[in-house]
């Protein structure tokens, strides 16, 4: 039933992982027309799994990538399911599944696809699809008058561009697919392996080798903790050596895992210089560096930006004051349990 306060409009969601799922459900409860454009062969976003990275830029510096999820062979959660399923469907254990309270990630993409089915949402998505721009349909009113052009593109008519106006335009295209990169002096010129954690996804391929990990963060520690196994010598660069006691405790359990500073350059014949004055020459160097906000799709006349890694000006990290209800940004903040979060949604459609 539609709302009172408004009419039904037809809206188009970007995107078919745990936000663009959660919105498009909730826009069609709400009596809305929705279109959910989907680049992949199935829901889940950063959750379905794509083994085959061949082919990609390994430093992830392509304004268009082609692989979207950043997911790992081993990755598992790391918080309890609990808190890892909307509110009103809960992520619970299912018989003959992964049954573990922090499983790994194929449960998590399961359970969104038990969401999807569940909602009936696979009749509004429109898979294989990629987005080649979103733009304002030019004339002079304000946010809630405005409509978009939408242009997409299915793979297998590639010369073929779909261009439809909607009323309104969710963007819930994640934040974990588009690398961000250190300023390392010589890095383009560094004549050996290197790669963003983006497309790492097991650590065979580094066996004997000498890899320095840049960043110790969640994914740095995870990822040194399997390429300890397979390499001659994991080195962890990290901006402060000022580290926790649980990881103190591994790296003195493997003669080969050592943990150094930041890295001040790089030199053409392999060598690692460190800001303390050490050195190595190393075979690879893997950056998990975290990502970056990127919209390449979208054109809002400088209206919402990316800057220094902020994507606003957004109400409540949602909607940008001059283009709203029209527009809406749904999964931005990183610090939190998106699920949960996700249901603030319900706003786009009262307003």
């Amino acid at each position: 039933m539609v709302s009172p306060l408004s009419l039904s409009k037809n809206v188009c969601v970007i995107g078919a992982g745990p936000s663009g799922l959660v919105a498009a459900r909730e826009l069609r409860k709400e009596g809305h027309n929705v279109v959910v454009l989907e680049q992949r062969c199935d829901v889940g976003g950063q959750w379905l799994y794509e083994p085959n990275v061949e082919g990609e830029d390994p430093l992830g510096k392509k304004k268009v990538l082609q692989v979207h999820s950043s997911i790992y062979a081993s990755l598992r959660l790391i918080s309890p399911r609990e808190i890892m399923g909307f509110t009103d469907f809960p992520f619970l254990v299912k018989k003959g599944r992964d049954t573990r309270r922090f499983p790994g990630h194929r449960e998590l993409w399961l359970y969104l696809k038990d969401f999807c089915e569940h909602f009936g949402l696979r009749e509004m998505i429109r898979f294989n699809t990629s987005v080649e721009c979103v733009r304002m349909v030019e004339h002079d009113g304000i946010g809630r008058d405005l409509k978009w052009m939408v242009k997409s593109k299915e793979k297998s008519k590639e010369e073929t561009v779909v261009e439809e106006v909607f009323d309104a335009v969710v963007v819930a295209t994640g934040h974990y697919s588009h690398p961000r990169l250190p300023a390392i002096k010589g890095m383009d010129t560094w004549k050996r392996k290197q790669l963003h954690s983006h497309i790492y996804r097991v650590p065979e391929p580094f066996r004997n080798e000498i890899v320095v990990v840049v960043g110790n963060s969640l994914s740095g520690q995870d990822i040194s903790m399997e390429l300890v196994e397979v390499a001659k010598e994991v080195h962890l660069s990290a901006k402060s050596l000022n580290i926790t006691e649980g990881l103190s405790k591994v790296i003195s359990k493997h003669d080969n895992l050592h943990l150094r500073p930041q890295i001040e350059a790089l030199q053409e014949d392999g060598r690692v210089l460190f800001v303390d004055g050490s050195w190595l020459i190393a075979d690879t160097i893997l950056h998990c560096t975290g990502y970056s906000y990127t919209f390449p799709f979208l054109d809002t006349k400088g209206r919402v930006a990316v800057d220094d890694d902020r994507v606003g000006p957004l109400y409540e990290h949602t909607f940008p004051p001059s283009l709203a209800p029209s527009l809406s940004f749904v999964g931005i903040p990183r610090k939190v349990s998106i699920f949960p979060f996700a249901f603030i949604i319900y706003l786009l459609v009262r307003v």
